[in-house]
């Protein structure tokens, strides 16, 4: 078997088998996702690849937005030292995608004994990567930042002066967001030094927190301890909302119809069984009905926690089970709050019952063992949102199911019961009822709607949740045509 091809293009070599892209002999650093981005350009060289395909080869495991494509696309330029305006590597196609546009491209074997490559990475590296060092180089960046390249004395000045700038429009954000990468490829720590605490410091700061996760060798950059915490807190989170607020969107869209699916199957099953059960009164029309039950408190609920799941995974990208059960219990507990405050009124207003109902609590735990189940299963997607496929989707589900599962066998211990338990107490205090779960209690084993009656029930209902929701949350949406 022949090995892979590495691609020689002017003073570049790029390696696909030992994942290296040398310039002129010296390694460029790049991120692993953005190399296996410039491969597929250089491989599908002869045609122009659409966007779509890109995410489907590229980012196949996450969910990002276009401007995620756009800032590897500008990194890539910037590491080849391209111009956008006169690309001499790679083209924009509008309303399509990209193209590799270099005619003088030499494809060669890349096997052990291939020269050039081992030899080149023995060569310590000169230049950071993104840094112009040329005229040439320097036409490949905007030109506020282009000034780097004429005034060697000082590259950091017009560069802090870019990031500290008050950003309006889109492309001033991006402008801002390069600049910062570049800063870190100059240095983190000296940047943030002199950054000290000028005018709009905190969202220049919040623009380096953000970058350093897409910049190699970038250093940290802390919130805490730093001038006005809060300011860059702020600054940082609404940044990474107005970038991912699309995503986040579909995410709580996606998770809200998962759980209320899984609400219909459960409510379904549970009908049919309470129909079919020996000295059962309710007719098999309480099928329909219970599922329909089942699905809106499960897509109500799914909505706010799914909704606490997609804020938090747009804005987490250091201690993510922390911020994901925190998000989580708080969507829950919302709508747990809501429908609670919303059944006892309409059932004191229209019925004259009053009930003892729970609802928030309930949300809140079943939210937060969702989001400390998802964080757990899914690995931090840097950029983007998780999109595990096959087994690994089903495994996610599984962690979060039996997470919410645990949680609501802890609450129904606890005397807090969930759908089932409350739809008991209600038809009970409902004279004529059809819908008392006293049959299920008699095929499990108990003379009426007991402990463990209400336990069973309950965790099932939390594990149909969380799985609803986990494979609602880690649905892939559909690329579409540009």
């Amino acid at each position: 078997m022949s090995p892979a091809p590495r691609y020689r293009f002017h003073e570049f070599i790029l390696s696909p088998r030992r994942r290296v892209l040398l310039r002129a002999g010296r390694e460029q650093p790049i991120i692993p996702r953005y190399f296996d981005l410039l491969v597929f350009l250089v491989e599908h060289r002869h045609e122009a690849v659409h966007r779509r395909d890109i995410f489907d080869r590229v980012w196949s495991d996450v969910v990002v937005s276009d401007s995620a494509l756009s800032q590897a696309v500008r990194t890539i330029r910037r590491t080849l030292g391209d111009d956008s305006r006169e690309p001499r590597y790679i083209a924009t196609v509008s309303r399509h995608g990209y193209r590799f546009v270099c005619a003088d491209i030499v494809e060669e074997p890349d096997g052990d004994d291939a020269t050039g490559v081992v030899a080149y990475r023995a060569v310590p590296v000169a230049v950071p990567a993104g840094v112009p060092s040329s005229p040439a180089a320097a036409a490949a960046v905007p030109d506020v930042i282009a000034v780097v390249a004429a005034d060697p004395p000082d590259p950091f000045e017009p560069l802090l002066s870019a990031v500290a700038s008050a950003a309006g429009s889109p492309a001033a954000e991006e402008q801002r967001r390069e600049a910062a990468e570049l800063l870190h490829t100059l240095g983190t720590e000296e940047a943030l030094r002199r950054l000290g605490t000028r005018t709009h410091h905190a969202m220049a700061r919040a623009a380096l927190r953000d970058t350093r996760w897409e910049t190699p060798g970038a250093g940290p950059v802390p919130i805490f301890g730093a001038p006005s915490p809060i300011a860059t807190a702020h600054a940082l989170v609404a940044l990474r909302l107005r970038r991912a607020a699309r995503l986040a969107a579909a995410r709580w869209a996606s998770a809200s119809a998962g759980a209320g699916l899984a609400g219909v199957a459960g409510g379904a099953a549970g009908g049919l069984l309470l129909a079919l059960a020996p000295a059962s009164g309710a007719p098999l029309a309480v099928v329909p009905v219970l599922a329909a039950l089942g699905g809106g408190c499960g897509a109500f609920g799914g909505a706010g926690v799914g909704a606490g799941l997609a804020v938090g995974e747009t804005v987490a990208r250091s201690r993510r089970s922390l911020v994901l059960g925190t998000t989580g219990g708080i969507g829950g507990g919302i709508v747990g709050f809501t429908a609670q405050w919303l059944v006892r009124w309409g059932l004191a207003a229209l019925f004259g019952l009053h009930v003892d109902i729970g609802g928030g609590l309930d949300g809140l735990a079943l939210g937060a063992a969702a989001g400390l189940g998802y964080a757990g299963a899914t690995g931090s997607a840097l950029g983007g949102l998780p999109t595990p496929h096959g087994r690994d989707r089903l495994r996610v589900a599984g962690v979060v199911a039996m997470a919410c599962g645990l949680a609501a066998l802890a609450l129904t211990l606890a005397g807090r019961p969930l759908v089932g338990g409350t739809l008991h107490a209600i038809a009970s205090a409902a004279q004529g009822s059809q819908v008392l779960l006293t049959p299920l209690a008699r095929l499990i084993g108990e003379p009426d709607f007991g402990p463990v009656t209400s336990a069973i029930i309950g965790s099932g209902e939390g594990m149909l949740f969380g799985a609803g929701l986990a494979m609602g949350l880690t649905r892939r949406p559909q690329a579409k045509a540009a």
